[in-house]
């Protein structure tokens, strides 16, 4: 399957349009309002405060010749959790309350030692610019931590501190792909993938799995598709999984290997940013560039904001071999140069302050909620999930049996009636599911979960 671009902007607005309409319906039978701009005339277009999405008005402007955008704006959608997310923050300041299991954002704080860093770095004037890369000092322990529980080695020169792992993603496909060149993107997949991508000039081709095998990449369907697009110059590898919470053992990720070993040509981006929340007796997320033959053509990318809670705080990283970072780094230097200095001091202390036990103890949480969403939907009828996920903080059930198997009409409706806001698995390329992320309270899983419940018991 390859993704086809959009035809124009017009109709990505156009898109972008109607489902504002819908939120519209959904606002007003709360009793809500949103504001419609500065005049009358154009009513019914919806304006949220973010300023991607304005008025009709606005946009086109009344005594202003239209000014051509870039054409690669038509071939990127926006990101459909940060969307609703964004809708649902609205509504909030609307006055109308919502549960909401849309973003994947750790509930708890980050570690003290790590807060104590970020203020120390303020307090003692650590905020400079730094070298492009990081820090010698956060670097030199990305090293460290890496060695210490992957078995992988690297030098501080082939690490690049980015300001979050997305940012590192974006930039490992600029730097490998461009116009005339394939991706592959195993489906389901974190809806960025294709769109940076896209950004790229090249073309995401997308590789399905199947639901029965807990939606892991199929060594033999790989080869396949290397084997009949010899275009293809990347692999997007996320494992732990965003959006599934499917975790590939060592011995599925040495298969993989092995099959990349006949495609000498193709490199691996590996997104690893969930790597540390694992569940189940010895559980483990073994590192792909530590699979033999793998080291020397995969870009690794990690980050804080799951394991250590520092979503804020924009901070991540990509590990890689000397031509790799060099490439990313250039790209870097003339996009946003560093990340943040007090960031990357908060980044030192979690890799040197902060105890294996201490983070042994939010993965348990975790682990105690994922376990409490898995029941209470296997109470619920016709609602399929074949292997229960093993990673990260999603889980994505098969509702196809409801609505036609259209999610994101059973979304709009449970946002409706319900107010409760999760993300239809069709943006993962995943259509007739949706994802629902646990990290949050227990407190709001529970009313999340009765309030699904409830609706799909009304259908």
């Amino acid at each position: 399957m390859v993704f086809a671009a959009p035809s124009g902007l017009f109709w990505a607005f156009v898109s972008c349009l109607a489902f504002c309409s819908n939120f519209a319906h959904v606002v007003s039978a709360f009793g809500g309002t949103l504001s419609t701009g500065r005049s009358s005339r154009v009513a019914g277009t919806i304006r949220v405060s973010q300023s991607w999405m304005v008025s009709q008005e606005e946009a086109v402007g009344s005594n202003h010749e239209e000014i051509a955008l870039n054409p690669l704006v038509a071939s990127v959608k926006i990101s459909k959790t940060v969307e609703i997310f964004s809708l649902v923050k609205e509504m909030e300041a609307s006055g109308i309350e919502v549960t909401s299991l849309c973003v994947g954002e750790p509930d708890f704080d980050p570690p003290q030692a790590v807060l104590d860093a970020a203020v120390a770095a303020v307090t003692s004037g650590e905020t400079r610019y730094t070298a492009v890369t990081g820090t010698a000092a956060l670097r030199g322990a990305i090293c460290d931590d890496l060695q210490r529980r992957k078995g992988v080695t690297y030098a501080p020169e082939h690490i690049v501190v980015g300001n979050g792992a997305k940012q590192c993603v974006y930039q490992g496909v600029l730097a490998t792909c461009g116009p005339g060149d394939a991706v592959i993107i195993p489906a389901p997949y974190w809806p960025s993938y294709p769109e940076m991508v896209a950004l790229a000039g090249a073309t995401p081709l997308i590789l399905q799995t199947q639901q029965k095998d807990g939606y892991l990449v199929d060594p033999a369907s790989l080869r396949t598709m290397l084997e009949t697009h010899t275009n293809a110059k990347l692999l997007i590898f996320c494992n732990p999984s965003n959006p599934t919470g499917g975790v590939h053992s060592r011995e599925r990720l040495e298969e993989i290997a092995a099959v990349l070993r006949d495609f000498p040509r193709v490199a691996i981006l590996a997104d690893e940013i969930y790597e540390r929340l694992v569940y189940g007796e010895n559980a483990e997320c073994p590192c792909f560039a530590g699979m033999p033959g793998m080291w020397e053509r995969t870009m690794t990318v990690n980050g804080f904001s799951k394991a250590y809670a520092m979503t804020g705080l924009r901070l991540g990283y990509m590990a890689a071999p000397p031509r790799f970072a060099k490439a990313v780094t250039t790209i870097q230097s003339q996009l946003t140069s560093c990340a943040s200095s007090i960031g990357q001091a908060a980044g030192v202390a979690a890799l040197t302050k902060v105890t294996d036990a201490e983070l042994d103890q939010n993965v348990a949480i975790m682990q105690g909620k994922r376990d409490y969403v898995i029941s209470e939907l296997k109470k619920m009828p016709n609602v399929e999930l074949a292997v229960p996920p093993n990673g990260a903080f999603y889980v994505l059930p098969d509702v196809s049996a409801y609505y036609n198997g259209d999610d994101t009409a059973l979304c709009l409706d449970l946002l409706k009636q319900q107010r409760l806001a999760i993300v239809p698995g069709s943006s993962f390329g995943a259509p007739g599911t949706i994802r629902l992320s646990y990290a949050t309270s227990m407190e709001e899983l529970q009313t999340a979960m009765s309030k699904l419940a409830t609706f799909l018991s009304e259908q």
